[in-house]
This record gives C-alpha cells, structure tokens and sequence, in this order.
C-alpha cells in the first residue's frame, strides 16, 4: 500500500475529512508556502520524537516555528527526549522525512499538537513526496486525541 493510499484510508477509517495537494520540490518554507498559497504557518511539520523509554511520539510545529524542548519534555513529562535518525523514522512510520504524518503511521504513537494550529486550516506531509494533504487542525487534533499546549518556540 503506497503512502497516499495509507494516509486515505486512516483518515477515512477516523472520519477525518482530507483534500491532497501535488506539490513540487520547495527550495525554502516561503517558496512552499507561496506554492500551495498559505502562510508559512500552516505548513505543519509532523516531527518523531524518540523518548528515553524507546518509544515515540508526533510533535505538530507550525512551519514558522521550532520544538521548544523544554516546553515538550514538561508536558510530555520526562528528562530526555530527541530526534531519530531518518532510517529509524521512516521505520518507525513508515515514512520519510518530509513525507511523515501521524496520519496512517505503522503505528499510532501519541499526537502533541502545538497550540497555535487550532483553528486552522494546516498542510502536512501526506506519506510520499510530491504531495501534501490539507485538513482542519481541530478535526485532526480529535481524529488522535492530541495533546494541545504551547510547544515551540
């Protein structure tokens, strides 16, 4: 099952509403934001986080943004948290960098949505490149009962 074919049908089998958007390679976060015509706000980035324990997580940052640590590590509630490497990403989602999506990732890990993208219309990687998805931050936020709170910086 290819990507796109994954991301449809996990949002499909949540109810979650998505129109998919053919992209072509950005040179920068503007250039990709004057493409699809958005702010480079709502191109969301879908990060893996790896906790100390092994285990991972999804981080929603706003594309004008960065991850806050220390603001993650609090509501996340550990000391230790960091970035995979690309291979034990796509392993862990299925998906490659610039692709990843809590959105049909091989598996369910948590969603921690930065506050900042309720109430927007967002674009995120859509499971395979040259394509995005757009969907209603709020709906996805229910879709994977998301932690929201201020995460970036």
């Amino acid at each position: 099952m290819s990507g796109r074919e994954r991301v449809a049908a996990d949002a499909a089998a949540r109810g979650l509403s998505l129109e998919f958007s053919a992209r072509i390679r950005a040179t920068s976060l503007q250039d990709a934001a004057a493409q699809m015509g958005v702010s480079p706000a709502s191109i969301v980035k879908s990060l893996v986080v790896k906790r100390h324990d092994g285990t991972f997580l999804f981080a929603l940052v706003p594309g004008d943004r960065q991850i806050s640590w220390p603001k993650l590590r609090a509501i996340v509630g550990v000391n230790k948290l960091q970035l995979p490497s690309p291979e034990v990403a796509l392993e862990v989602t299925g998906y490659e960098r610039s692709t990843i999506t809590p959105i049909g990732s091989l598996t369910a890990w948590p969603v921690y949505a930065d506050s900042r993208i309720v109430g927007q219309r967002i674009s995120l990687g859509a499971g395979e490149h040259g394509l995005s998805v757009f969907v209603d931050a709020d709906d996805l936020i229910a879709a994977y009962d998301a932690v929201v709170a201020d995460i970036t910086e």
